[in-house]
């Protein structure tokens, strides 16, 4: 199914059941709601997954987006569905969303479940800086910096590029003291991605959170080690 927000098609799976309550899944940048489609078949409850865009079926060259626009298109698609209480479980830039949907519209979040999420500022290098200078000094000279820039910021259109600049410029620390609903963090350990003293930083910052560390796993913490990422959503999800 599709919805239309700021003139784009957002798709989205909605498996309704007669739950108060609907598990909300939003995944990372670069993914779609396939890579977390999986759970529809273990924590079985209403589930709602959405594609984000530029991803999967949604629309491919978005325009004026902020992460601010990701979190009000969620909860303006949760509206149209009529659904009133949600479970978010975010991973990566899902959290991030996540994240703000849970301080902008806390009565109408159940519980927050962050996986290897992002959103804290990074701690930030020698080698990083020296990019930057690099990337600067070669625009001063009107040098060629197409190819300069990660992987996935190289892969995007040139709106979309603008997008992701907004997004990983936007840190949410401030944000955190104000999420209120019960919080579940989980991170693999070996997540180089978004690394581990993230997963505490906001452990810290999130008041009653809980932290769960999975062994052997990765920023993909729910395909490395399935059975213990369910288990332990499913438990928290059932809490209360």
């Amino acid at each position: 199914m599709k919805f239309i927000y700021k003139n784009s098609p957002i798709f989205y799976r909605y498996h309704k059941r007669k739950d108060e309550v609907v598990n909300v899944y939003l995944h990372g940048w670069g993914a779609s709601y396939k890579s977390l489609y999986f759970c529809k078949d273990h924590i079985k409850t209403s589930s709602l997954f959405i594609d984000f865009p530029p991803f999967g079926l949604s629309d491919k060259n978005i325009k004026g987006w902020s992460i601010f626009s990701y979190a009000t298109m969620v909860v303006s698609l949760c509206e149209k569905l009529g659904i009133r209480k949600i479970n978010l479980i975010g991973h990566s830039f899902g959290g991030r969303v996540a994240i703000l949907v849970s301080v902008f519209c806390p009565s109408r979040v159940n519980k927050l479940v962050l996986v290897d999420s992002a959103g804290v500022k990074p701690r930030r290098g020698l080698s990083y800086h020296f990019k930057v200078w690099k990337y600067r000094m070669r625009r001063r000279l009107r040098l060629d910096t197409s190819n300069m820039g990660s992987c996935d910021y190289l892969a995007l259109s040139d709106n979309m590029k603008k997008t992701f600049k907004n997004i990983v410029n936007t840190h949410l620390n401030d944000f955190l003291k104000d999420v209120k609903v019960p919080t579940l963090i989980v991170f693999g350990k070996n997540d180089k991605t978004t690394p581990l003293y993230m997963a505490k930083y906001l452990h810290k910052k999130i008041k009653n959170s809980k932290l769960i560390l999975i062994d052997d796993a990765g920023h993909f913490c729910f395909d490395d080690n399935r059975y213990v990422f369910l288990k332990s959503v499913s438990a928290f999800l059932k809490e209360g």
